[in-house]
């Protein structure tokens, strides 16, 4: 493997622009298992004969296994070689995708999008390691451009299930997506660098060690309280947008659904600046902007959501804030320790997405019992929430910025 791919973390100079861009294309690939569902629900719907809130069961049990396998997962990454640590889950990714295809019920659906879910932290362990490899100035920018690439992901992916579900069936999503996680496994063992464990702990250690750090770090149980409640509001509108689509009022299919994710893409080009912003300024400053460009869109999508254009306009918003708020927290995070590095993020994404998963549960039951009004007042009552607990944290002086630390 080329040195030049990997530099000492906190030297002056961090990983190469192709490392990076390496880097954040396999985020994006990678992140997609857990989104080509949502547009397929009301189709998959149809083909088991089943209710749309059955289905949409699968896309809860889909973060919940995305929590659970970061939990058991993550802290891994500190105790074992990361690069073959990676390849083992991209294999178990396309073994997991393949058996979501074979799916012929609501119930093996279920099963099979919490094993798609929990094997699909990849991720989550590139982004770490992209931490790891820049140094303390850069850290906000490279966090930023491979998170744009993780966003970009979870958006085209949409895009994509929908077009292909639309003309050749939900299950051909699945197909192709098993296959290129095996492609993406040969492209990385040549291109990701060796990256020795930082920690000689134990297994159990390593849970009694996430626990202490959830206990003693007031900046990751801020972030990770207002994360995930961030991430449930994202959850609550891409959940039951395909329903709403689907509809009387628009009657349209899982492509034009999927067509959504190429508008929420623009929300992407944020992240970049959302990094340089936070290295500059204050990560909590640019989180205070997406929270009211995520308010903003959900009283859009209240006021307008029966329009295409008021859909199309709070999308953009929507994206833009809620990818603006995961660099913002993601870049106070990562500051805290380099030696726990890994743990820290998983106490931050489990919390990160169980607030998805709660929100993709109370998007789809909102829509069912109260319709598009139900769903958008779920999503402003989430950003109400993340207000109260940023002034909580203003009135206990919580800091801006995690403080380096040996934990």
């Amino acid at each position: 493997m080329p040195e030049e791919n990997m530099k000492p973390p906190d030297g002056p100079a961090g990983p190469s622009r192709i490392l990076v861009l390496t880097m954040a294309a396999a985020c994006g690939i990678t992140v997609a298992n857990l989104y080509y569902l949502q547009p397929l629900l009301a189709q998959i719907a149809r083909s088991f004969g089943v209710a749309q809130e059955q289905v949409g069961l699968a896309a809860t049990l889909t973060q919940v296994g995305y929590a659970l396998g970061m939990l058991f997962i993550l802290p891994l990454a500190d105790i074992r070689e990361k690069k073959s640590l990676i390849l083992i889950m991209l294999g178990l990714s396309s073994c997991a995708l393949l058996f979501l295809s074979f799916s012929k019920n609501s119930a093996m659906l279920c099963a099979a999008s919490f094993t798609v879910g929990f094997t699909s932290v990849t991720p989550q362990l590139i982004v770490p390691l992209a931490a790891q490899l820049a140094g303390p100035k850069e850290r906000g920018r490279i966090i930023g451009a491979v998170m744009s690439g993780l966003l970009i992901g979870i958006l085209v992916s949409r895009t994509f299930s929908g077009l292909v579900g639309q003309h050749f069936g939900w299950q051909a999503v699945y197909y192709v997506a098993s296959a290129l996680m095996i492609l993406l496994a040969v492209f990385l063992f040549f291109r990701l660098p060796v990256c020795p464990p930082v920690s000689e702990m134990g297994y159990a250690a390593l849970f009694r060690s996430m626990a202490s750090l959830a206990r003693t770090l007031p900046v990751l149980r801020e972030a990770s309280l207002s994360g995930g409640l961030m991430f449930a509001a994202f959850s609550v509108f891409w959940t039951t947008l395909s329903f709403l689509l689907a509809g009387p009022h628009y009657r349209l299919g899982a492509d034009v659904a999927g067509l959504f994710g190429l508008i929420g893409a623009i929300g992407a080009s944020i992240a970049p600046v959302a990094g340089r912003v936070a290295d500059k300024k204050s990560p909590r400053f640019t989180f205070s902007l997406g929270v009211g460009a995520v308010t903003l869109s959900y009283l859009c999508f209240l006021a307008f959501g029966y329009r295409l254009a008021g859909l199309v306009a709070g999308v953009v918003l929507l994206d833009l804030g809620s990818q603006a708020c995961q660099i913002s927290n993601q870049v106070r995070v990562h500051s805290i320790s380099d030696e726990a590095r890994n743990r820290i993020n998983t106490v931050y994404m489990v919390s990160y997405f169980i607030g998805g998963a709660i929100g993709s549960c109370l998007g789809s039951f909102s829509f069912a019992r109260f319709g598009w009004p139900g769903v958008c007042a779920v999503g402003l009552a989430t950003q109400a929430a993340v207000i109260g607990v940023q002034l909580c944290s203003t009135r206990l002086g919580v800091p801006t910025r995690g403080c380096p630390k040996d934990v």
